[in-house]
């Protein structure tokens, strides 16, 4: 194994924390993956490329054909993507290609699953997905709880009484905080602006004639 392949192990094993964590067979497959002579830039070491890298070629002139050295480089997009076993998005620059192996796969974790490790040609493809087999096969051995129609519905009316009270203290604190809530103030500044009702008694004074001052 070269120097540059030793040192990428060295940094895969750090990050996921030590040989222990690893899966059984694992680390031979990840020696096996390691590049020996293959050069890989250094920005696709920090994303996802799918075999995606910098090419380099010829322009050539449509007049007299002159060829000038040119490269082109790969269209990369940072992209958050969805992980089901770590329930959260993760932040990662990906190439078109590898987002469209990523929706052939069906997701995220199913794209790190199916790709083998040869194939797997950047550092932090291999991390992720080293890490992500060793979380599933973490949650395979756990045991599977499965609640009946009517503890799922107890369930639900916890999460309801815990909405309402929620809300509840939420208001309570506006009232503390001003006094009123903005629903009430509007409320009675409609009350006050509005005229007497068409059913409400009139007064005495009402019926009285206004008289100027002598």
């Amino acid at each position: 194994m070269a120097f540059r392949s030793r040192e990428m192990m060295k940094k895969i094993v750090k990050k996921i924390g030590g040989d222990q964590n690893l899966a059984p067979g694992v680390k031979d497959q990840l020696k096996k993956a390691m590049p020996d002579s293959r050069v890989v830039m250094g920005r696709a070491q920090r994303g996802l490329f799918a075999g995606r890298h910098i090419q380099f070629g010829n322009r050539v002139s449509e007049d007299g054909g002159n060829k000038s050295r040119r490269h082109w480089k790969p269209n990369v997009q940072e992209k958050r993507l969805f992980s089901y076993v770590l329930d959260r998005q993760v932040r990662v620059k990906v190439t078109t290609h590898a987002l469209r192996c990523i929706d052939k796969a069906g997701g995220f974790d199913e794209y790190l699953l199916k790709t083998p490790y040869h194939k797997m040609d950047t550092e932090m493809g291999l991390y992720w997905k080293t890490k992500i087999e060793k979380m599933y096969e973490d949650l395979g051995e756990m045991e599977v709880v499965f609640f009946s129609p009517e503890d799922e519905s107890n369930l639900e009316k916890q999460f309801e009484e815990l909405k309402l009270e929620k809300k509840a203290a939420r208001r309570e604190i506006r009232r503390k905080m001003y006094g009123t809530t903005s629903k009430q103030d509007s409320s009675n500044d409609e009350a006050e602006f509005a005229g007497p009702t068409e059913g409400a008694p009139k007064s005495e004074d009402d019926d009285e004639p206004l008289v100027a001052n002598a």
